[in-house]
């Protein structure tokens, strides 16, 4: 009962902010069913500055690539609930599976196969979206040698004019690249590198991300920071002071 319940809340208020003039996707990353955890992580990663940026619309036939636990698609999936249509590119994960059983709220959700190591890589049909999302994989696919045929499907799933939006933890242009990205951080000209490859062409940079108080030089890597807190107590408010990493937030077309 609740979370139908919940579902028809989201409904009538996303219909009552568009007859006010209000913004959907301000009501979607407001939007109550969000979790507290998730919700906190707003400061670090401005979803509302992030999605405005890359040009999504509640209209959009959108997809999210390794959606890991959901934090975005939990805007997502609301925003794009009555007009749009969201796909979650997962590999198979039973944990993201149950939370979108858990809502109503995810029901027009469709979870498409994707696995970049077992070549699982029809995200969406060809041709049939306005935009590609991914946010902070792009290293765990360079890990796997994969990262081309990634962005590679993302061009075959976009029509012409759509849109890669990438977030990534961003490595100084002056430290060396590993091809493995084995501290989480990559280079813009490489996440640049693998969109031209693919055919995209860059039509935009924000900083909307960035935190200059990130060095990059972490003992294990990105996940030393928040949220992971990968050394546990040890420097916690070191770390913690630091925040969540510095990310390049980039715009690529489909020409």
């Amino acid at each position: 009962m609740k979370t139908w319940l919940t579902a028809a809340v989201l409904t009538a208020t996303a219909a009552l902010a568009q007859a006010q003039g209000t913004d959907p996707l301000k009501t979607a990353v407001a939007a109550e069913h969000r979790s507290v955890g998730n919700v906190a992580r707003d400061a670090w990663r401005h979803p509302y500055e992030t999605l405005g940026f890359f040009g999504i619309k509640p209209t959009d036939t959108v997809v999210e690539l390794a959606p890991g636990g959901g934090w975005y698609t939990e805007i997502l999936a609301p925003y794009l609930r009555e007009q749009g249509q969201l796909y979650a590119a997962d590999g198979g994960s039973l944990r993201f599976k149950a939370k979108m059983d858990s809502m109503a709220v995810f029901g027009k959700v469709r979870i498409t196969s994707f696995d970049p190591a077992k070549g699982l890589l029809d995200i969406a049909p060809p041709g049939s979206a306005d935009a590609v999302l991914t946010f902070r994989n792009v290293h765990n696919w360079m890990a796997a040698g994969k990262a081309q045929d990634v962005f590679n499907a993302a061009f075959k799933a976009l029509k012409s004019g759509g849109t890669l939006g990438v977030e990534e933890h961003r490595l100084p242009a002056s430290r060396e690249q590993d091809a493995k990205a084995p501290t989480g951080y990559v280079h813009e000209a490489t996440v640049i590198g693998f969109a031209e490859a693919a055919g995209f062409r860059l039509a935009g940079r924000s900083e909307v991300n960035a935190n200059p108080r990130d060095t990059a030089d972490h003992p294990d890597g990105v996940w030393t920071l928040p949220p992971t807190y990968a050394l546990k107590d040890k420097d916690r408010a070191k770390y913690q002071a630091i925040g969540e990493s510095d990310r390049m937030t980039l715009k690529f077309v489909k020409p």
